[in-house]
């Protein structure tokens, strides 16, 4: 992952992190549920975005790499994980 990214994602996370703390915090409030389920629903948006971008970094360096100079058995390698993650998400 290229630094650029790196503090991009890190930031995001960060970011991320303070609002789980956040709709912990609403519980523990007793807040009305749909506010706490909208800050849920922020939060999934936000770690989508990081799942994304990561996706995409892996993709154009990564999967890109073990296609230009990797063996088929290295290319299969990178299709069947990423296979399994997406796979994974779907369940």
């Amino acid at each position: 992952m290229d630094e650029k990214l790196k503090k991009s994602q890190l930031a995001r996370l960060s970011r991320i992190e303070g609002q789980v703390r956040g709709v912990a915090r609403m519980i523990e409030e007793g807040r009305y549920c749909i506010d706490v389920l909208t800050q849920i629903r922020a939060v999934r948006a936000a770690l989508d975005k990081v799942e994304q971008e990561t996706l995409g970094d892996h993709l154009q360096h990564c999967v890109a790499h073990a296609f230009h100079a990797g063996s088929e058995k290295d290319r299969q390698i990178k299709i069947d994980e990423i296979l399994e993650v997406l796979d994974s998400r779907r369940r």
